[in-house]
C-alpha cells in the first residue's frame, strides 16, 4: 500500500490590546493596523482556524523532497475555496448580465457553467467535494 506525507496547517490568531490616541475611531483603527510592534501579542487558541491540507508527497517523510501531488480542492482552507470561487461566480454573472442587457438569451454553455458554479458553491458551503 502506498504511503503519503501530508502537511496539514491551521491558522492561529495572535492578538494584542493597545490604546491609541486619535481624532476618530477610523483613525485609531488605522494606527492599530499599521502598528508593527507585536512583542506583547498573545496566541488565541480558542479561535484557531480549521485544519486543511497544504501539501501531499508520495512516500514516507517525503515533504519537499519531491514534487508535490495536487491537493484535492475540498481539503483546502474553506475561506480560500470561497475566495477562489468568487472570481468564477463574478465572471459568470458578468456574462449573464451582459446577455440580459443585450436582450439576448444566454448560451447553453454559460447556463451549464453557471449551474456547475452553483453546485460547487453549495459544496464549498457544505464542506463537501467539488461536483
Amino acid at each position: 500500500m502506498p504511503e503519503y506525507t501530508i502537511e496539514v496547517t491551521y491558522h492561529l490568531p495572535v492578538y494584542r490590546h493597545r490604546t491609541y490616541s486619535a481624532d476618530t475611531p477610523a483613525a485609531a483603527c488605522r494606527l492599530a493596523v499599521e502598528d508593527d510592534e507585536w512583542t506583547t501579542g498573545k496566541f488565541d487558541h480558542d479561535s484557531a482556524g480549521e485544519n486543511y491540507v497544504t501539501g501531499i508527497w508520495e512516500g514516507a517523510d517525503a515533504a519537499y523532497s519531491s514534487p508535490p501531488i495536487p491537493v484535492p480542492s475540498h481539503f483546502g482552507e474553506t475561506i480560500q475555496r470561497k475566495a477562489a470561487h468568487f472570481e468564477i461566480l463574478l465572471g459568470l454573472l458578468k456574462m449573464l448580465v451582459a446577455d440580459r442587457l443585450a436582450d439576448r438569451a444566454s448560451s447553453d454553455e454559460w447556463v451549464e457553467r453557471a449551474s456547475w458554479a452553483v453546485a460547487r458553491g453549495e459544496a464549498i458551503i457544505a464542506g463537501a467535494r467539488d461536483p
